[in-house]
């Protein structure tokens, strides 16, 4: 009987390692607030903050990711904070994950330096988005708000 609680016993932790162990998710709920970055010149360059609230009640118990997507004509350029964040799809997309422990009623922010091409005219005002993506979120109505980049003169 030993031998056999033993061979389940090490069955369990090869597939505990093997899955690894998730959180339990918190009852947390991500919020984006919407910031638009000031505007920049052809050719120059502006920020994204992408600004995350824990609106709590608890804090969150898994990772989260912020995605910032950019429109046409604008590009993301390192580097980024914080220092793990990844441009994807020849900068027009960042990925940015932070860890758990967001408490409520606190914010995360990741930045976002964007260089604007030199062939936007100015005036032009042009729409992108951040979202925050985790498993811990109940609320999906406010995880994803747009944002105006625009062109001066």
């Amino acid at each position: 009987m030993a031998r056999r609680v033993t061979a389940v016993f090490a069955v369990g932790v090869a597939v505990m390692c093997a899955t690894g162990l998730a959180a339990v998710p918190s009852d947390s709920d991500l919020e984006v607030v919407r910031l638009d970055p000031t505007a920049a010149p052809p050719g120059g360059s502006t920020v994204v903050h992408a600004f995350v609230a824990n609106l709590g009640p608890e804090q969150t118990a898994s990772p989260f990711t912020v995605v910032v997507t950019l429109p046409p004509g604008f590009t993301a350029e390192g580097p980024y904070f914080p220092e793990d964040c990844r441009a994807e799809d020849l900068g027009r997309l960042v990925r940015c994950t932070f860890g758990p422990g967001l408490a409520p009623y606190r914010t995360s922010t990741a930045l976002v330096p964007v260089r604007v091409r030199t062939d936007v005219p100015p005036g032009t005002k042009a729409g992108g988005h951040v979202q925050v993506v985790s498993a811990d979120d109940r609320d999906p109505r406010n995880d994803r708000t747009p944002f105006a980049l625009s062109v001066d003169r």
